[in-house]
């Protein structure tokens, strides 16, 4: 049988209850019957101990029996107590007033000063016998007996209430356990209505989050952030999508019509190299672009960052790679360090940061110029700043050059090669490492970027 999660927490709760209340119970009956028995018996003795003194032991007789008969005649007693006196030969010697023409039954076998239960005319008394002693000698026994019916009638009713009131007790705690524990759970049925209105269209909506931070809570924010890794996920592929679809077809256009161009009729060689020559740039362009897209589509904030590596060896690797461009250029690289100690950061995101800016930096300068890198230690940062000299970035695109595929109007009018891609994974490795970066440029003062990468602490 297939049960409710509500329901499986009541029962549960019902049997764990139930199992307590049952000891409960147990523990007050027979603590309640024990000290029945200890009160019942503490009189039995003392009358043992109050008798035991008025007995006459040469003859084994009460020596006061007319004043007990005369103290019973005229009091009536509520709970009677019977004494009698029997030899060492097991014959009665003398009696209580009240026993009349009735004995009490002397068990032979019963351990001296043991309390027990028995019959006495039909009703239940509790007995106990002593033995009476005479120089070390036994002379007989004092058997002394009251009535227990009073007292078993108490225990029979704590016994039958505490077997009707159970099974009332742990049901109704069974209803309040599930009434409590619908309670306790409506805030899944909350998660579990928002979570199924939620698609592919509406990722934006989120759970509410419980008043109290326990564990709802916890379970509700998890469910938030894995709906917010879904969505980033889904708008970059999105993103992806769109942005490959559009972009693309420059390059592939491009391609199509040189090689077109060629097969329209016989050409020189010179002709054949120079198409050639302009489809293989096209077709390096659409890699370069393919490869910054999958990038940017498979991006993972959570990519480890454990590995360090000096940023100054960062810095000489990418200057190494790039020696040819900057020749090409006739550009000069003038480094400045001011670190009193090696900078270790991440070394994945910090090369992908190093490598674009550097490259960028190379494209845009004009010939001749210098290009400027220094690195300066920030009470909690590492400062990295690499500063071209080129044509200045418009005030209105500043704010737009970390947007995929923005290019400003300079660079196409420059017909500079580019995907404008490159900022765009600078700005998304920077996330990555929770370093900040900035770009201000102007006329004549160049254009730098600026990059602090967070010291850890």
């Amino acid at each position: 049988m297939k049960l409710n999660f509500k329901t499986r927490i009541a029962l549960n709760y019902f049997f764990a209850t139930g199992i307590v209340v049952a000891v409960v119970f147990a523990v007050v009956f027979i603590s309640l019957k024990a000290t029945i028995y200890e009160s019942l018996d503490s009189d039995l003795n003392y009358e043992s101990e109050i008798h035991l003194e008025e007995l006459d032991l040469e003859n084994m007789v009460f020596s006061n029996r007319e004043e007990w008969e005369e103290r019973e005649h005229e009091e009536v007693e509520v709970n009677p107590v019977f004494v009698q006196i029997i030899n060492s030969e097991g014959k009665i010697t003398d009696k209580s007033p009240n026993l009349n023409a009735d004995r009490l039954q002397f068990f032979p076998e019963k351990e001296d000063h043991l309390h027990f239960n028995t019959v006495f005319n039909n009703r239940l008394i509790r007995q106990v016998q002593e033995p009476v002693k005479v120089n070390g000698k036994l002379s007989g026994y004092i058997i002394t007996a009251m009535s227990f019916e009073a007292s078993q009638k108490i225990i029979d009713q704590l016994w039958v209430i505490l077997l009707i009131s159970y099974p009332i007790i742990v049901i109704v705690l069974f209803f309040i356990s599930r009434f409590l524990a619908g309670r306790s759970i409506a805030p899944i049925k909350d998660i579990t209505q928002i979570t199924e209105r939620i698609n592919q269209n509406n990722l934006q909506e989120r759970v509410n989050l419980p008043e109290n931070k326990d564990e709802l809570y916890k379970l509700s924010t998890s469910i938030n952030s894995l709906l917010k890794r879904i969505e980033e996920a889904l708008e970059r592929e999105r993103q992806f999508t769109s942005d490959a679809s559009h972009e693309l077809r420059t390059p592939l256009a491009a391609l199509r019509g040189n090689l077109e161009v060629l097969i329209r009729k016989v050409r020189n060689p010179e002709e054949y190299e120079l198409k050639i020559n302009n489809a293989l740039k096209e077709i390096d362009r659409l890699s370069k672009m393919v490869e910054q897209l999958l990038f940017l589509a498979r991006f993972d904030k959570q990519k480890t960052t454990a590995e360090k590596a000096d940023l100054i060896i960062l810095l000489d690797e990418a200057l190494q790679r790039n020696k040819h461009q900057i020749s090409a250029r006739n550009l000069k690289i003038e480094f400045t360090n001011q670190l009193e100690k090696s900078a270790e950061v991440p070394k994945y995101y910090t090369s992908i940061i190093i490598e674009n800016l550097l490259s960028n930096a190379i494209k845009y300068s004009f010939k001749d110029e210098t290009i400027k890198i220094s690195v300066e230690e920030k009470p909690s940062a590492i400062q990295l700043k690499i500063t071209n000299y080129g044509e200045a970035i418009a005030l209105e695109d500043q704010a737009k050059i970390f947007k995929p595929f923005y290019r400003t109007q300079n660079t196409k009018n420059l017909k500079i090669n580019g995907t404008g891609l490159g900022l765009s994974i600078v700005k998304k490795a920077a996330e990555a490492i929770n370093a900040t970066i900035e770009i201000k440029s102007k006329p004549t003062q160049g254009t730098g970027v600026l990059v602090l990468i967070k010291k850890e602490a």
